[in-house]
């Protein structure tokens, strides 16, 4: 497939790109009842777009408010019209999404999706990869702080009260 084909199978609900991030599933953000839509032009209404995608209409225009897409120009007394590249787009958006960028990270590595800038977008992300793994450190002390805590409370005898709630409830100056 050349970079600009783009389709939407419903069995499996996979698109396929041609920008490195070929057969993503998209099945966390398809509705149930939708039909596959399958643009070969700038056919599409926003409604088809937005089924084509796998997301819905308000999305759509979510991501062209914040500049992520595109808004078609609307001819003189007609509807605007999207084709298989917006399609591709918002399944970039998405698979960006997934990965764990921000609205404003996508919309960098937007920048950077003709793939020629790959050390751009290597630090893009490597950026996130840090803070993936400063979240990741901060979950592993939470969960050894919960799991001494939940020890505790097995070990409780008779009418002592709760060392979870007792935790929760100490006054964050003191040092205890």
């Amino acid at each position: 497939m050349d970079g600009h084909t783009v389709s939407a199978e419903q069995p499996g609900h996979r698109i396929h790109m041609g920008f490195g991030l070929d057969a993503l599933s998209l099945l966390p953000y398809l509705s149930t009842g939708s039909r596959a839509v399958k643009p070969t032009s700038n056919d599409l209404t926003i409604g088809m777009l937005a089924r084509a995608a796998g997301v819905n209409v308000e999305t759509i225009r979510f991501y062209q408010r914040k500049g992520l897409l595109p808004e078609p120009d609307r001819p003189y007394g007609s509807i605007r019209r999207y084709g298989a590249k917006a399609v591709a787009r918002v399944a970039f958006i998405k698979a960006a999404q997934r990965l764990g960028f921000s609205l404003e990270g996508i919309a960098g590595l937007l920048k950077l999706e003709d793939g020629t800038h790959c050390d751009d977008a290597r630090e893009l992300a490597e950026e996130k990869l840090g803070d993936i793994r400063a979240k990741l450190d901060q979950l592993q002390r939470i969960e050894s702080v919960l799991t001494e805590l939940v020890q505790k409370c097995r070990r409780r005898t008779g009418r002592i009260s709760c060392p979870l709630i007792r935790s929760l409830q100490k006054d964050p100056e003191s040092k205890q």
